[in-house]
């Protein structure tokens, strides 16, 4: 698994003579590579556009999330068996079936190539919902009563005592939705026409042509793209599995 890695670095700091080889002295290694490819296109505004899209798109899911999944698991209303199935059932549709509708619906609203387009229709996640729901419904109801007899109200106990008391889960979906947000790469290649909203993907191609592709560039700025993602994970690694483990043990338990 991490043969490909080893090779992405080291491929970076090669000439494309030597890429296809492991032989290369170490005294040979091009580390200005990096500031090459870090010329060779505006990284610095795809770096800022994806900070704000990951960013905005992870915040936006995890509150309709939370409160969506709060809203299935411990509100009373007509239809909340039904419209929850009718959303998990919506899982099941591939998300190539809706990149056309959306890209139709989304130039109606004159939306291409604006912020509006990579955040808004990501603002919401069924699977993120599903499994915090899976959460929310495994804690005590008692704790919930408790807490309305104490004159809190649903707001109150979803922020105070819900969401506290869910910490790791709720920590473990909002990073695999930044990860996936940040290696998007389809849905900002339809929604923008210039470098001005691209996102550190489709930054890689510049390093790709017709007549080939410079493989040491493309590696070094491959290497660009997921350190932002492997220094956060260093950081969060202990929350990530143990909230992993927790949302399978949840799903288990169901």
């Amino acid at each position: 698994m991490l043969l490909p890695f080893i090779w992405m670095v080291w491929a970076s700091v090669q000439t494309p003579t030597y890429t296809a080889t492991l032989t290369t002295p170490f005294s040979d290694w091009h580390w200005q590579n990096y500031l090459t490819a870090w010329q060779a296109a505006p990284f610095g505004r795809y770096y800022l556009n994806s900070i704000i899209v990951a960013l905005a798109t992870t915040t936006g899911q995890l509150v309709t999330s939370i409160l969506a999944a709060f809203a299935f698991t411990h509100l009373r209303f007509y239809g909340r068996r039904i419209l929850f199935n009718a959303l998990l059932v919506t899982m099941m549709v591939p998300g190539e079936l809706l990149l056309i509708p959306n890209f139709k619906t989304l130039s109606a609203l004159h939306w291409v190539d604006h912020y509006a387009a990579l955040i808004i229709p990501w603002t919401a996640s069924v699977f993120m919902m599903f499994t915090l729901h899976q959460a929310f419904a495994a804690q005590p109801r008692t704790t919930y009563y408790a807490a309305r007899l104490d004159g809190a109200s649903d707001w109150q106990y979803l922020w105070r005592l819900l969401v506290p008391m869910n910490r790791t889960v709720i920590t473990a979906v909002g990073i695999l939705q930044l990860i996936s947000t940040w290696n998007a790469f389809m849905w900002p290649l339809i929604m923008t026409n210039t470098d001005r909203l691209r996102t550190l993907p489709l930054g890689l191609l510049t390093f790709s042509s017709d007549i080939g592709t410079n493989y040491p560039l493309l590696m070094a700025s491959t290497v660009l793209v997921i350190a932002p993602l492997i220094i956060i994970y260093l950081f969060v690694q202990k929350n990530l599995i143990l909230g992993i483990s927790q949302v399978k043990w949840h799903e288990k338990s169901h």
